[in-house]
């Protein structure tokens, strides 16, 4: 099947289960456009409360640091753009795509990864908590959009396909592995990955039917692309903020190679051997844009950068396209019809890059010092939320509160309200809560 063909087939290859949405929709009034259902999911996502949050939750640097670094928000436009070319070139639908992307990091509490294992410390009689399993809540209980026959808010009522690919991983916290290695911002991964709740298992259960049987656990084609477009803008674009900060230089970054891998192993991937590190480096240089001169600042570099920049992600996905399509000639790229095939050799790119941002930006004594900080701050404040109950919780999550039969429920609308704030709000409410008169922590 050529490309072209794949996206004149886009609309064909998806069936009325794919576009079905847990509550059924009344039609739009006639003199409005004409969408169809998978751009209004997008729309839904670009209009949504969470998705304007993610402009001050941190990424790797917090949203504050400088004026060029990027945060959630603008992440997450990075890997939609990337997750919707992508899409594109392989024929399933750039709007699935574009909107899981959009969404994928809806679920991250304030400071990032960071956050994130302080609230699963703190929720455990609760179920626990892990960003990916905060996002299919957000987008199927509280982000209201839409309320069912009772009154009860379904989120945005997303349909089943845009819903399974934002789904990074489709099973619950009793299925998951042990947490191994790093985050792309430098945390240990302390935090069980999981993507659902037990008390959102069956809007899960409703969103999953249709998969094979045999293969319980597969994430769509279109959650797939989503993912490796996460990795694809984290690889390169921490490294490009790492070189605007002054903490990378790429022409010099031969001769720091050896303390490079080490964190590349200790992080990422255990089993690459310096040979072969050194090896796929050598070929990152010879691409034609990576730098010869250190970063000055001037608009010729910063253009040299987002060149090199664009080149990376051409390199990238275009490698992945093409063993996708050898791998499946003729095959629907769509839902779980097929699989994202992943070159090892594009992996093996994708993580060095990772790890000049991990060693050189992430290690940094002084970011690591803020991180205790933060996670302090964020314990404190979970503390005297349980303590003041609904009182102290804004109007949707009190009633959550006040509806929730027993102490788990209680903790799990705390921990909502916590998950939902910016970093700057966690800050502000601590200081209004916990130390009214005081300062803030210092950089947090």
């Amino acid at each position: 099947m050529t490309t072209d063909a794949r996206h004149d087939s886009w609309d064909e290859l998806y069936d009325d289960a794919d576009r079905a949405r847990r509550v059924l929709e009344p039609p739009k009034r006639v003199d409005a456009p004409v969408r169809t259902a998978f751009e209004r999911d997008r729309a839904r996502l670009v209009h949504a409360a969470s998705t304007r949050r993610l402009a001050a939750k941190t990424q790797v640097m917090g949203p504050q640091a400088d004026d060029f670094v990027r945060n959630r928000l603008t992440h997450s436009l990075e890997v939609a753009q990337v997750s919707r070319d992508l899409a594109r070139a392989l024929g399933c639908h750039p709007d699935v795509a574009e909107t899981a992307a959009l969404a994928h990091d809806l679920g991250h509490p304030p400071f990032g990864h960071n956050g994130e294992a302080v609230l699963e410390q703190l929720s455990g009689p609760a179920g626990g908590f892990e960003g990916n399993a905060q996002t299919l809540r957000i987008l199927t209980r509280l982000e209201a959009k839409t309320v069912d026959a009772d009154g009860t808010s379904v989120g945005l009522n997303l349909t089943r396909a845009t819903l399974d690919a934002c789904t990074k991983y489709p099973w619950v916290r009793a299925d998951a592995a042990p947490p191994s290695g790093v985050h792309g911002d430098g945390s240990p991964r302390v935090v069980v990955k999981f993507g659902v709740y037990d008390d959102d298992v069956p809007v899960f259960g409703w969103m999953r039917e249709g998969v094979p049987a045999a293969t319980p656990r597969r994430q769509s084609v279109e959650a797939q692309v989503m993912d490796l477009a996460d990795d694809v803008a984290y690889s390169v674009h921490d490294v490009e903020d790492g070189v605007v900060a002054g903490r990378i230089d790429l022409s010099t970054l031969v001769d720091q190679r050896a303390e490079i891998w080490a964190t590349v192993r200790d992080w990422y991937a255990p089993g690459l051997d310096d040979a072969l590190l050194d090896d796929v480096l050598d070929d990152l240089v010879r691409v034609g844009s990576w730098p010869r001169a250190s970063y000055d600042g001037s608009r010729a570099a910063l253009a040299a950068l987002k060149n090199l920049t664009s080149d990376l992600v051409g390199r990238f996905c275009g490698a992945v396209q093409a063993a996708t399509f050898a791998a499946y000639d003729g095959v629907p790229l769509v839902r779980h019809r097929s699989d994202l095939v992943v070159p090892e050799r594009t992996w093996a790119e994708i993580t060095v890059l990772k790890g000049v941002a991990a060693h050189l930006v992430m290690r940094a004594d002084d970011r690591v010092a803020l991180m205790g900080r933060q996670r302090e701050l964020l314990a404190e404040l979970v503390t005297v939320l349980l303590d003041r109950g609904p009182d102290g919780l804004e109007r949707q999550f009190a009633d959550d509160w006040r509806s929730a039969a027993d102490d788990a429920g209680r903790t799990r609308a705390v921990i909502d309200q916590v998950a939902s704030l910016t970093d700057a709000s966690a800050v502000a409410w601590h200081g209004r809560l916990c130390r009214p008169g005081a300062a803030p922590p210092s950089g947090a």
